[in-house]
C-alpha cells in the first residue's frame, strides 16, 4: 500500500526553527527561494511537497494542523507553490507524446476550462538587443536556480501555469467554430502570435467524410496560412495577416507512401524542425525553395482525425524569438488533436447541411411557371441555420384553360420527417391538380392521403385557381392563414375565406369561394412562420403584414403595382431579430389577366363539317387582331386538331383562340383518351396529324379533364 505525503511532512526539524526565526526575513526571503523552488513537483512527478502544495493552493497554512509552521514565504513563492500544485493535480498522464531530442515521455495535458486566460509570455518578434537580452538574463536565472534533480523554480511553474491556461483558451476558441473554415481560423488566431509566428495549416485534398475510404493519391492542400507583419515605425502595433511568407509554401503536396513525411504522419505526435524526420518531410510538404527556421524553431504536427490523418499544421517562430521547448510539443499535440477532431465533425455536419439543402431543394419548385395572365414570385426561410429543412412548400401548377394552381402549405414541424411528408403532399397536389379537381375536392383527397401516411400526419394548405379569362379565383382553405390582396389602388385587405379544419384530422369538409380578381391585383400566400412567433399572435402579425403591404403599394403610387421581387423582400424585411420561430413559404402572384377583346371561344358541333367551319373563323378572328401571317398555320394545325376532335366526341367540341405574348388554340372534347405522336408508315393514310403539329406549333400538349380532355398548341406572334 502506498503511502502519500501529508501536510506535515517535508518539513524541517524542531530543531531548526528557532535559527530560521532568527534570521532577517530579507535572507529568509533570498535562501528561502531554491528550497521552495525545489520541492515544486513537476506535473506528472510527485513528490514529497505535494501535500503541502495543495495545502498552499487551498489557502491554508500549516499551523492549522496545530503545528508551528516555518518562516512564511514571499508572496511570489506562494503563488507558484499553488500554481504547481495545481498543475499536478489537473495533469495527469493519461497519453504522453514524446520529444525526439529529449528522449522523454511528455504527459499530454487535457485542456481544462476555467477563469480567464493569461497568454503565454513571448518575445516580440524583432525586439532587439535589449530583448534579447532580458530573455538571455531570464534563462540563465531559470537554469541558476534549479535543484539538483534539475526541478524548475517559481518561475518556471509559473510558465508552465501560463502554458495550460494557453492551451485551454486555445481549444475552447477552435472548438467555437461549426465549419470547416472557422476551426482553421480559430487554431491560427490562438497560435499566432502567442505560440509562434506562423503557421501554416495543410489538409486532405479531398477529405474523407465519415467512414468513407479516402481516395488516392494521398495530397495535402494548403488550406490557410497567417503570419506576423513588422512594420519599421516603431511604436506601431504587429499585424498578423493572412498570406504566406516571401517565399511561399506548396500550394499542393503528394505524400510519397514510404517517404519522410508519410512516416511522421503516420507517427501523429509532433516533431522539432531540427529532427531527423522532419528535416526530411519539412521541405517535402513546403517545397524546396520555403526556408524552414533553424533550431527548435519549427514543429510539425499531424492532424489525426477519429480514425486518419487528414492534414498537418507547421508552426514557425523568426531567428530572434527563443526557439520552442520540449513541453511546446504537448501544445502542439493538444491544438493539433483539437483542431483534427473539429474538422472531422465539422466535415460531417456539412455533409448533413448539404444533404439537406438538397432535401429542400428538391422539395421545392426549381423555377415558377410564367403562365398566361399571372406573373409569380416565391421565397423561402428556413427556420435556423441549424434546421435547414421544413414542412413548408409553395407550387404553382398550370392548368387547362390557361389558368393557374397556386398552392401553399405548411407540414408541423420543421426536421426530416416534415420535408419528407411535405414531398409526399406536394407530389399528391401535382397529380391531383393534373385531373382539374375543384379546389375542395383537392383537399378532401390531400385529406385523406395525409390519413395513410399515418398518425398526428398533419397539415395547413391553401388552394387557390385563378381564371385570367373570367377575371376570378376560387380557394379553398384547410386550416391555413388567410391570404391578403392587393389591390392596385394600395388597399390590401385580407380575404374571407372559410378556415377549415387542417388535412390529417379526417372527417371533415373542406369548402371554396368565388372572389373576384383584377387585373393588377397582388395576391399573397403564405404560412405561419410570417405572422406568428412568440412576440405576437397569428392575427396581429396578418394585421401587421397588411398595413406594411399597404404602406409599401404607397410607394409605388395608385397607378402602378409595386415589383413583385422587390415586394417579397420588403415582406420578409419587417422580420424581428425574434420573429424567426418557424420556416417561411411566401408566394406572390399579380393577376394581368386577358382581356375579353383578345379571346375567341366557339361550340362546333360534331360533325363533317366542323373542320372547315373551325378553319373560317379562326381565320376571321386572326384578321381581327391582325394576324393574318398566321392564317395558313392556324388554319391547317385547327384542321388536324378538330378532326381528331370531332372522331371521339359526343357532344359539342369547345375552340378557343387566346392572344397574349403568343397565339394560343384550345380545342376540348368529351373523350378521355389522350392522343400520342407516332410514327405512320408508308401506306397509313392517317396519323400524320400531330406529327404536323409538333413540327409546326412552338409549343404543344394534351391535359386531361374530369369530363374529357383539351388538346392545345402556341403559335409566335410577331414582336
Amino acid at each position: 500500500m502506498t503511502e502519500h505525503p501529508t501536510s506535515h511532512e517535508g518539513r524541517q526539524p524542531p530543531a531548526a526553527r528557532p535559527q530560521e526565526r532568527a534570521r532577517p526575513r530579507q535572507e529568509a526571503a533570498g535562501a528561502g527561494a531554491p528550497a521552495a523552488a525545489a520541492d515544486v513537483p513537476v506535473p506528472g512527478q510527485p513528490g514529497p511537497s505535494a501535500g503541502r502544495s495543495r495545502a498552499v493552493a487551498r489557502g491554508g497554512p500549516a499551523h492549522e494542523h496545530g503545528h508551528d509552521s516555518p518562516a512564511r514565504p514571499s508572496s511570489e513563492e506562494g503563488h507558484a507553490a499553488a500554481g504547481a500544485g495545481a498543475d499536478t493535480r489537473r495533469a495527469p498522464a493519461a497519453s504522453s507524446v514524446s520529444g525526439e531530442d529529449s528522449g522523454r515521455e511528455w504527459p499530454v495535458l487535457p485542456a481544462q476550462a476555467g477563469p480567464p486566460v493569461a497568454a503565454v509570455p513571448v518575445t516580440p518578434p524583432g525586439g532587439g538587443a535589449s530583448a534579447q537580452a532580458g530573455t538571455a538574463s531570464a534563462a540563465m536565472a531559470v537554469t541558476a536556480a534549479q535543484g539538483p534533480q534539475g526541478a524548475p523554480d517559481g518561475l518556471a511553474a509559473r510558465h508552465e501555469g501560463d502554458r495550460l491556461r494557453f492551451v485551454g483558451a486555445a481549444t475552447r476558441r477552435i472548438a467555437r467554430g461549426i465549419d470547416l473554415d472557422e476551426i482553421v481560423l480559430g487554431l491560427c488566431r490562438a497560435t499566432v502570435p502567442t505560440f509562434s509566428d506562423a503557421i501554416l495549416v495543410y489538409l486532405r485534398d479531398p477529405l474523407p467524410v465519415g467512414d468513407e475510404r479516402p481516395v488516392a493519391p494521398f495530397v495535402l492542400r494548403l488550406r490557410r496560412t497567417d503570419r506576423l507583419r513588422l512594420t519599421d515605425l516603431e511604436g506601431e502595433e504587429l499585424v498578423l495577416v493572412p498570406d504566406p511568407d516571401p517565399t511561399p509554401a506548396a500550394e499542393l503536396c503528394e505524400v510519397r507512401s514510404g517517404g519522410a513525411l508519410a512516416e511522421v504522419l503516420r507517427g501523429v505526435r509532433p516533431v522539432f524542425g531540427d529532427s531527423a524526420a522532419a528535416r526530411a518531410a519539412l521541405p517535402e510538404l513546403l517545397g524546396g525553395d520555403h526556408p524552414v527556421p533553424g533550431g527548435h524553431r519549427a514543429i510539425l504536427a499531424p492532424l489525426r482525425g477519429r480514425r486518419r490523418v487528414i492534414g498537418a499544421a507547421v508552426f514557425l517562430r523568426r531567428p530572434e524569438r527563443p526557439g520552442f521547448e520540449p513541453n511546446d510539443l504537448l501544445v502542439a499535440a493538444q491544438l493539433a488533436t483539437h483542431t483534427a477532431l473539429g474538422i472531422d465533425k465539422a466535415v460531417l455536419y456539412g455533409r448533413e447541411a448539404y444533404i439537406a439543402d438538397e432535401l429542400q431543394r428538391t422539395m421545392l419548385p426549381d423555377s415558377l411557371p410564367q403562365p398566361t395572365g399571372v406573373r409569380l414570385a416565391s421565397r423561402y426561410l428556413p427556420a435556423a441555420e441549424t434546421a435547414r429543412v421544413g414542412g413548408d412548400w409553395y407550387d404553382a401548377i398550370p392548368l387547362p384553360g390557361s389558368r393557374v394552381a397556386l398552392v401553399v402549405g405548411d407540414v408541423m414541424g420543421h426536421s426530416m420527417t416534415s420535408a419528407a411528408i411535405m414531398g409526399q403532399l406536394r407530389t399528391t397536389a401535382q397529380t391531383l391538380a393534373g385531373l382539374d379537381l375543384p379546389p375542395q375536392e383537392v383537399l378532401h383527397h390531400l385529406d385523406e392521403q395525409a390519413q395513410r401516411l399515418g398518425q398526428d400526419r398533419m397539415a395547413t394548405c391553401l388552394y387557390a385557381v385563378y381564371d385570367p379569362v373570367s377575371h376570378r379565383i376560387t380557394i379553398a382553405n384547410a386550416g391555413h392563414p388567410p391570404p391578403i390582396l392587393l389591390h392596385l389602388g394600395g388597399r390590401a385587405e385580407v380575404l374571407r375565406v372559410p378556415p377549415g379544419a387542417p388535412i390529417g384530422v379526417g372527417g371533415v369538409d373542406f369548402e371554396a369561394v368565388e372572389l373576384d380578381a383584377p387585373a393588377g391585383a397582388t395576391l399573397l400566400l403564405y404560412t405561419d412562420g410570417l405572422v406568428e412567433s412568440r412576440l405576437r399572435d397569428v392575427w396581429t402579425g396578418i394585421e401587421q403584414l397588411r398595413e406594411r403591404l399597404a404602406a409599401t403599394a404607397q410607394l409605388t403610387g395608385p397607378d402602378h403595382s409595386p415589383p413583385l421581387e422587390a415586394l417579397c423582400d420588403d415582406v420578409l424585411d419587417m422580420l424581428g431579430p425574434g420573429d424567426r420561430d418557424d420556416d417561411i413559404a411566401l408566394l406572390a402572384a399579380r393577376f394581368d389577366g386577358i382581356a375579353p377583346s383578345d379571346v375567341a371561344y366557339w361550340f362546333l358541333e360534331p360533325e363533317d363539317a366542323a373542320p372547315g367551319r373551325a378553319r373560317r373563323l379562326a381565320r376571321r378572328a386572326l384578321a381581327r387582331w391582325d394576324l393574318e401571317e398566321l392564317s395558313d398555320s392556324v388554319e391547317l394545325l385547327i384542321s388536324e386538331v378538330v378532326t381528331n376532335a370531332v372522331r371521339y366526341a359526343e357532344r359539342p367540341v369547345t375552340l378557343r383562340l387566346l392572344r397574349t405574348d403568343v397565339l394560343r388554340c384550345e380545342v376540348g372534347d368529351d373523350s378521355p383518351q389522350l392522343p400520342r405522336q407516332r410514327r405512320a408508315r408508308d401506306t397509313d393514310e392517317g396519323g400524320r396529324g400531330l406529327f404536323l403539329v409538333n413540327r409546326l406549333a412552338r409549343r404543344w400538349g394534351a391535359t386531361r379533364l374530369s369530363g374529357g380532355k383539351v388538346v392545345w398548341f402556341e403559335l409566335p406572334t410577331r414582336s
